[in-house]
């Protein structure tokens, strides 16, 4: 159980992060394909996807560590 656990791990850290590189601090995807985001706005699209992306994937890693340490 422990081998495995700890390479789910490793995956759910290593598509954390790379969810978290591509995400740019401060600026929407928009941004990055030369769009100029100079306004408050809502995530749409693809920033959404990687928003909740990033939400379930550090949850999914903080509760394998959890059950890595009671097991």
């Amino acid at each position: 159980m422990k081998p495995v656990l700890s390479v789910i791990q490793i995956i759910l850290g290593v598509l954390l992060i790379l969810v978290i590189i591509i995400q740019q601090k401060g600026s929407g995807l928009g941004s990055a394909f030369g769009a100029d985001m100079g306004f408050y706005r809502t995530k749409r699209g693809a920033e959404k996807l990687l928003f909740y992306l990033t939400i379930i994937l550090s949850t999914t890693l903080i509760l394998s560590s959890l059950i890595g340490l009671v097991f």
